[in-house]
């Protein structure tokens, strides 16, 4: 039986959804993989930070609005503070994206690795900008650098290659891979304008007071160039990928499409060209003979070509911070057993 000390550096919406996740399989982890933990430190950006190293109760943690409340220890100064004390064996990383630096997600990733930790986070900044560092980094100390959430929230993406498909090579891949405009689409079909589609993004809290990065293709691009990065060992920035959102998308757009049986989506795209890859977001009209075209609303895909299996697709359903939790759970999981 092996005992792990975990720390939460964000505890939001998915930091949330973890402990629950954490405290709902508490028995099977135990039962099928010998493995005990204790939450030893919570740290957010505006409710305080707890440090315990006998263990927080999380379902304290779930109820409290400020969680120096929670704290044995006097709480830290700042992130990096919390990480030199926190006295953990796991770090969840889980503080807001940079598209373009990167930080400082990934300062907190080394800094936890050089002190021993698993360093698991669900930020797609550092896996874009600090990919190779960071994992050899983590292979010189006998640790794991995870992201599993990163892409596709909990959908085994990285883990599948990682783990399953040995040697197999990725020549290109296709998808939907934002979901708020996958819905801002969907919801456009179904009569709506752009900006009541927008609307009711936010409302369901999918889609922020600022939408450009989601409707403009910020998002699904650095996706891609994280898929590129770490799938096709080729180092890759979102501004390498042609980018173009979905604002030119109009009802009339739509109602054509659909005249001529095909919905717009927007497709991210990558492919190897000799030692070089291509890479694209861009609407594109998908037919019925399309894997892309039923999916609808929030629901993401991705297609990758490889040259031992073909046309091998990954489709989920409905995300939420429940389903990016699992993705950080396996991770957990995967780097400690």
């Amino acid at each position: 039986m092996t005992h792990y000390k975990l720390a939460f550096l964000g505890f939001g919406n998915v930091g949330k959804a973890l402990a629950r996740l954490l405290m709902e399989k508490r028995a099977d982890i135990h039962n099928h993989y010998g493995v005990t933990f204790s939450v030893t430190a919570i740290a957010t950006g505006r409710h305080g930070s707890a440090i315990d190293p006998e263990g927080i109760d999380l379902q304290a943690a779930l109820e409290v609005q400020d969680y120096t409340s929670l704290s044995r220890l006097t709480p830290p100064v700042d992130a990096f503070d919390f990480i030199q004390r926190c006295g953990a064996d796991v770090l969840f990383e889980n503080s807001p994206v940079n598209y373009e630096t990167g930080q400082p997600a990934a300062d907190h990733l080394r800094l936890a690795l050089e002190m021993g930790m698993h360093a698991l986070t669900a930020n797609k900044g550092p896996v874009v900008h600090a990919f190779r560092e960071l994992t050899d980094l983590a292979k010189a100390r006998g640790r794991k650098f995870y992201f599993e959430s990163t892409v596709m929230d909990g959908a085994p993406i990285f883990s599948l290659f990682r783990e399953t498909l040995p040697a197999a090579r990725l020549l290109s891949l296709r998808g939907v891979l934002n979901s708020t405009t996958n819905m801002i689409l969907t919801r456009m079909e179904q009569g709506e304008s752009f900006e009541q589609a927008v609307a009711y993004c936010q409302q369901i809290g999918i889609a922020e007071t600022d939408p450009s990065g989601d409707i403009d293709g910020w998002d699904a691009s650095v996706k891609v160039a994280a898929l590129v990065t770490v799938m096709m060992g080729v180092p890759f920035k979102p501004q390498q990928v042609e980018r173009q959102g979905i604002r030119a998308i109009t009802k009339e757009k739509i109602e054509l499409a659909r005249s001529q049986g095909k919905r717009w989506k927007l497709v991210c795209s990558a492919i190897r060209e000799g030692q070089q890859v291509k890479a694209r977001v861009a609407p594109e009209l998908v037919g019925p003979d399309s894997p892309m075209y039923g999916v609808n609303g929030t629901t993401s895909i991705v297609q990758f070509e490889t040259d031992v299996l073909g046309l091998l697709s990954v489709v989920e359903a409905d995300p939420g911070p429940h389903t990016t939790a699992y993705g950080l759970l396996a991770d957990f999981l995967n780097a400690v057993r």
